[in-house]
């Protein structure tokens, strides 16, 4: 039976364009809309943006990986040999030796027995927490955590506790008056807080955790390649590795490359496949990234400079921001640096004040950060020239002053 052809004219007007336009004029006026921009050729703590070379303080390339022609080196011997994809889902025929070659590494670096290569962060976080905690469990989250480990909690189906930031007094009340009327419970924290750039107390939340029957939940990404005495992290930081049930972290900030992992025990890596959604339906990670990233990590442990360098510069920057009357918080030696302006509308018209004067910062406003919070969130780079620190600290004061 032949069917009448599609005729375009009868459909009724399209609705969507229109109330969309309302939502972005609206959006523009709370100062909260966002825009795409163009970035090339990342070197030395710079990136050419609208073909004018900026200091880049905005990115998360915190050991200068990203660009280090090493680690593109080993991709591209493995994409000359591999191709440009996996494929399929690594539980189809996605699974490369170099993947798994990747996985003994990591686990080797944060002190767990296995881990599991996602694609994303964000795909661990919304595969991970709903895979371990279902309706009957509670889940108890630090009011401050990324918005991926948020939708992971919200996905569960289970009961979320958000407890004030940091606060394990308040944390403990909770455990204390509410565990035992659930099956699970599950503690979710950042290991560094991406965008206030405190640390969770690990060596007092896990004791914490074990007294109470709770498994612990920390997303390390931006501590991984940065603290620790060998940067494995701050559970090497806190003395805790191997102690934290769950770990997870990227590999797109401090090494430079992308994808992510969750590691902890076997019980653990073989559960996430089998009942992680974002592991099992979703193409596996191209096998040359895998490759860059293992280069990332061999380059990250030899050469501990990197290490030494970022915490040299982040303490510098930090001195000069203190001495002359700003506010900042976190660690004396912390990478991520926030300066809270508050108004979303002000603290972008700093930061295109800063790029006008050739720096790039990041601006950052709900949701991402509470409202009231908007703030300028400074990240520090091993490859930062200290010249080049020495020059924002001075603009920044001046900038800071005017806004």
């Amino acid at each position: 039976m032949s069917q009448a052809p599609f005729d375009r004219a009868l459909l009724p007007p399209s609705t969507m364009n229109a109330a969309l336009d309302e939502e972005l004029r609206a959006l523009e006026t709370a100062g909260l809309k966002r825009a795409l921009r163009q970035v090339q050729q990342r070197r030395a703590g710079t990136l050419l943006l609208g073909g004018e070379r900026v200091a880049d303080f905005a990115s998360n390339d915190y050991l200068g990986l990203a660009s280090d022609p090493r680690v593109a080196r080993a991709a591209h011997a493995v994409l000359q040999a591999e191709g440009t994809g996996a494929g399929a889902a690594r539980l189809i025929s996605g699974n490369f030796p170099i993947h798994e070659a990747l996985e003994h590494t990591l686990a080797r670096l944060k002190g767990c027995d296995y881990t599991l290569h996602f694609p994303s962060g964000y795909m661990v976080n919304v595969g991970a927490i709903p895979a371990l905690a279902d309706r009957g469990d509670v889940i108890f989250s630090d009011e401050l955590n990324h918005a991926s480990l948020i939708d992971g909690c919200r996905l569960s189906r289970a009961t979320v506790r958000v407890f004030p930031h940091n606060d394990l007094d308040a944390l403990e009340r909770m455990l204390v008056t509410e565990r035992g009327s659930y099956r699970r419970a599950l503690i979710v924290v950042e290991g560094v807080f991406s965008m206030d750039g405190d640390l969770c107390p690990l060596d007092r939340l896990v004791p914490l955790a074990r007294a109470h029957r709770a498994w612990t939940y920390v997303d390390d990404a931006h501590g991984t390649g940065v603290l620790g005495a060998t940067g494995a992290g701050s559970l090497e930081h806190f003395g805790v590795s191997g102690d934290v049930d769950v770990v997870v972290g990227t590999l797109g900030k401090a090494l430079g490359t992308a994808g992510a992992y969750v590691g902890g025990s076997q019980e653990l890596v073989e559960f996430l496949v089998s009942r992680a959604r974002s592991f099992i339906f979703t193409t596996g990670s191209p096998p040359a990234l895998a490759a860059a990233t293992l280069e990332a990590l061999r380059i990250a442990q030899v050469e501990g400079w990197r290490r030494d360098s970022v915490r040299e510069r982040s303490r510098r920057l930090r001195s000069r921001l203190a001495d002359a009357g700003f506010t900042v918080t976190g660690p004396e030696d912390g990478h991520v640096i926030p300066l809270v302006i508050g108004d979303p509308g002000r603290t972008m018209a700093a930061v295109a004040d800063l790029r006008r004067r050739g720096f790039l910062v990041g601006g950052v406003r709900p949701p991402t950060v509470p409202a009231g919070t908007s703030r300028l969130r400074i990240s520090m780079s091993a490859v930062h020239p200290m010249e080049l620190v020495d020059g924002l600290a001075a603009t920044l004061i001046d900038v800071l002053r005017r806004h």
